[in-house]
């Protein structure tokens, strides 16, 4: 049993086992199943980033989706292919590790049907009815299965779950959640038109899942948990399962038949909603019902990071485990910082979805509170031990932003004196300016965890309201110099689709570091947008918000367009709706006289201008006087947003990449990759 000693008696329930069938997880804190972005030719990566999890408190540690078989192709993104006798080794290595270190293991088995695609195998996508695969850019259809089809798609799912029990798992997923298996779309009735014994009435529909279900729980033999993954409440989109409609009958009808109920919502955005628009915790009210209807073990997510709020979840019997996807990224020893009486040092999600953006590109994640995340395995990261310095020296970092904080913090932690100066009157830089922008408060988490550690170390000096030029470099008689000046909102037009200045955008647009540092516009407001993620549709939802008539134009053809990778873009385009901003996409600037001059990005033809103050969120500059003022200086460095400006992810793992490469006697160290084998 793990040492509670030291845990706060509030949270002991946390740690309290739980039995889940034939096996136990040694207490409540359940890594959920999600994509990792660790294909199967990753396998060291996948591994280390899961073992990690473990020794860092998490009693059940879940594998990603893993396919069943070669009908179930959905190729263009990096899940594990659980096809054959061939896969059963690599697994066994981890269930073996997190065995040895004290966690469960669990593995999702599924089937994708018609979120196939078929394109690597050349087999025909499956599906209930002779519908499109579901993604629109895809020109594939799926083909109706037979009775021929489901008689071995049940057979394959029988011998992944033999496949589970050789490679060693604990608990055995079937999984029908999130728009992405064949057992959810033949439940709904919006891909579901069949006639036959599986479709039309809701038992019929339900029929394929519960064969799957008995079919697993027969093959499991007791010596594995039985889960059962599914949305139990469709938030919008086709919105055919709510939780006071067919979720709940499913779970009514299947209620003691799995060993554990692993619940969420659908679709997948609003299941990993981000912290601009759902709260901690926000998924009770869909899922809350489940352990009323089973006198099974309930576990399901919300971006849990309070422990307060997790005993909650317990306490008044709406959880049994505490799910985390995201958090158990942002802070791999999120479990056991509560055991040990570290609630001030948990690294908290910020809910930003940057790490559900890298599975749009197919590459291992990334977080902007965890730049160690796929790291561990990739150039030896651990979150939270970094090496001892063997000479310890003075340095200085000049910038407290994202960057800056995070050099700070690993050098600090090596054992290096360090000195923290930024020209502002509070620490933070841009993480804690655009924290005040409408939405976007959460962000200040990723200046809260780094002050917060810093300010309990010895080796640390802060000083805010110093503007540090090249003779006051020389004053400290530092031995290095961290130059994290950041960058400034740029405003002569400059953007991702103008790489030349905009007639008329200097003498008018005002920055949006002047929004942000309360600049108010007079009148109508026009947010050029030509960076495309989040300042341009915050600033317009911000100024709205405070009573400004808003008009955002971009060049590019959807609003807010790469949010679409964090799964927001929808939810942003319904939230200027209701504030009342007026969008105009397709309109490219060609210059600004008290108005603003457009033209049709796809035929050039002239726009009516639009009225009001201009801001300009594009490009900006990286602020490199001080590093250029330093050029007679051998011993520094420069980073974040001064070295490439970027998203506050890419500064955080700039900051930690160049201290950790100081750590290293200056140099980059190799950085392993995982390599096929030849047969």
């Amino acid at each position: 049993m793990s040492d509670l000693s030291k845990t706060d008696d509030r949270y002991k329930v946390l740690f309290e086992p739980v039995k889940i069938g034939p096996v136990t997880a040694p207490n409540r804190f359940y890594a959920v199943p999600h994509a990792t972005g660790h294909s199967p030719l990753m396998r060291n990566g996948s591994h280390a980033m899961r073992t990690t999890k473990a020794e860092g408190g998490w009693g059940t540690v879940c594998m990603q989706l893993a396919e069943i078989d070669p009908t179930s192709d959905i190729c263009d993104l990096p899940i594990e292919k659980f096809w054959d006798a061939g896969d059963v080794a690599d697994h066994r290595v981890l269930t073996d590790r997190l065995r040895e270190i004290g966690s469960l293991s669990a593995i999702e088995i599924a089937h994708t049907g018609i979120r196939g695609r078929g394109m690597v195998t050349g087999m025909p996508v499956w599906g209930p009815s002779n519908l499109p695969c579901l993604k629109p850019q895809v020109p594939v259809q799926c083909k109706a299965m037979d009775k021929a089809d489901i008689k071995a798609l049940r057979e394959s799912y029988r011998a992944a779950v033999r496949r589970s029990k050789e490679a060693g798992y604990d608990i055995v997923y079937i999984y029908a959640a999130h728009d992405a298996s064949i057992l959810w779309h033949f439940l709904s009735p919006a891909y579901n038109h069949r006639s036959d014994a599986y479709g039309g009435s809701f038992e019929n529909r339900l029929r394929l899942m519960r064969e799957v279900l008995e079919d697993t729980i027969e093959e499991a033999r007791g010596e594995m948990a039985v889960a059962i993954r599914l949305a139990v409440h469709e938030v919008g989109g086709r919105g055919k399962i709510t939780n006071d409609g067919e979720g709940r009958d499913v779970v009514e009808a299947l209620a003691d038949l799995p060993d554990l109920w692993d619940v969420n919502i659908a679709s997948w955005p609003n299941d990993s909603g981000t912290s601009r628009f759902d709260r901690e915790g926000w998924q009770e009210e869909f899922t809350s019902f489940v352990k009323e209807v089973t006198n099974k073990p309930v576990v399901g997510v919300g971006r849990f990071t309070s422990p307060d709020l997790m005993v909650s979840q317990i306490k008044r019997g709406v959880l049994d485990l505490i799910g985390g996807a995201r958090p158990s990224i942002a802070d791999p020893y999120l479990p056991d910082k509560i055991r040990t009486g570290r609630v001030e040092d948990i690294r908290e999600c910020i809910g930003c979805n940057i790490c559900v953006s890298s599975d749009a590109f197919s590459i291992p994640l990334n977080c902007t509170q965890n730049p160690t995340i796929s790291q561990e395995w990739k150039r030896g990261w651990h979150p939270e031990i970094v090496p001892s310095a063997k000479a310890k020296k003075a340095l200085l970092v000049a910038g407290a932003g994202p960057a800056g904080l995070e050099a700070a913090l690993v050098l600090a932690r090596a054992g290096h004196h360090v000195t923290v100066a930024d020209q502002s009157s509070e620490l933070g830089g841009r993480s804690l300016r655009e924290s005040h922008l409408f939405g976007l408060g959460a962000w200040s988490r990723m200046a809260d965890y780094r002050l917060y550690q810093l300010r309990q170390m010895a080796n640390v000096d802060m000083y805010t309201d110093s503007a540090i030029d090249a003779g006051a470099v020389a004053e400290m008689g530092t031995d290095h110099t961290f130059v994290a000046t950041g960058a400034d909102w740029i405003t002569n037009g400059l953007g991702r689709t103008h790489f030349e200045p905009i007639d008329g955008f200097d003498l008018a647009a005002l920055s949006v570091d002047a929004v942000m540092a309360g600049a108010i516009p007079e009148g109508p407001v026009v947010v050029y947008d030509d960076d495309h993620y989040y300042m341009g549709n915050v600033v317009a939802a911000h100024l709205a918000k405070i009573g400004h008539e808003v008009t955002l134009v971009t060049p590019q053809p959807y609003i807010a367009g790469w949010m679409g990778y964090t799964l927001e873009q929808p939810r942003v385009i319904d939230q200027l709706n209701g504030l009342g901003v007026k969008m105009v996409p397709n309109a490219i600037a060609t210059g600004h006289d008290q108005r603003l001059f457009l033209k049709d990005a796809n035929t050039g033809n002239s726009l009516s201008p639009v009225e009001g103050s201009l801001v300009q969120v594009g490009l900006r500059a990286p602020n490199l006087g001080l590093w250029h003022a330093l050029d007679d200086v051998a011993e520094k460095s420069l980073l974040g947003d001064a070295l490439a400006p970027g998203i506050v992810q890419a500064a955080v793992f700039s900051g930690h990449r160049i201290a950790r490469r100081f750590l290293n006697g200056g140099e980059e160290p190799a950085i392993k990759r995982e390599r096929g084998l030849l047969v």
